[in-house]
């Protein structure tokens, strides 16, 4: 983790803002980050602002440039003003904290005043993360029940089988049609054709 009390390589923070609409601004968010590092005479390393993106948005310019110079370790902290103006869901902020964490990256949230470098900022990370893997283990058993469910039930699992006519199969290649165009011209793939060709009841096309 960052080394926060060295006066010879102060913190590198990366502040990270983000606003849903255009007629919002990052300012407001801007200026208690800045104020944030500035009275804890850590060293602000950049600042990334996507303006006028959803938090639901899976890419984001600026995001993405961040996550790209952590894995290069170009700094020692991330800051941002809220959880939800970082992250798009819980598995997204969990996913991005455990890569942190790799890296040596610290991770502080203002509103919410977590730090991961601290013990409670700790505990409260793996608090989450801990709810966060219950969360995933319940959706997996309630599909797994699901289809256990399926099957008693009688229903069969997979895609459907897709009819294939095997005789206008072997008649285009009577005529020396190549297999793409046969898996073309019956809307199948074409290994799909070559089995059915091969496993065909012997009898010649009509």
């Amino acid at each position: 983790m960052a080394n926060r009390n060295s006066t010879l390589h102060p913190t590198r923070v990366a502040i990270y803002a983000r606003v849903s609409t255009s007629d919002q601004s990052t300012d407001p968010q801007l200026l208690d980050l800045r104020r944030y590092v500035a009275d804890r005479s850590w060293q602000s390393y950049k600042e990334y602002c996507d303006n006028g993106i959803s938090g639901t948005t899976d890419s984001r310019p600026a995001l993405n440039e961040l996550m790209d110079d952590a894995r290069k370790r170009r700094f020692d902290m991330v800051l941002v003003w809220r959880f939800d103006r970082f992250a798009r869901s819980t598995r997204h902020l969990i996913n991005a904290l455990e890569e942190f964490k790799n890296l040596g990256i610290d991770f502080v949230s203002f509103q919410e005043n977590i730090d991961t470098s601290s013990p409670l900022g700790s505990a409260i990370f793996t608090i989450i993360s801990a709810v966060a893997q219950l969360e995933r283990d319940i959706i997996a058993e309630r599909v797994k029940a699901g289809l256990r469910r399926a099957v008693a039930n009688g229903k069969k699992l997979g895609r459907p089988r897709v009819a294939v006519d095997v005789d206008r199969i072997a008649r285009l290649r009577v005529q020396g049609r190549a297999w793409v165009e046969i898996a073309q011209e019956l809307g199948i793939g074409k290994g799909t054709a070559q089995r059915a060709f091969r496993t065909r009841p012997k009898n010649p096309p009509e």
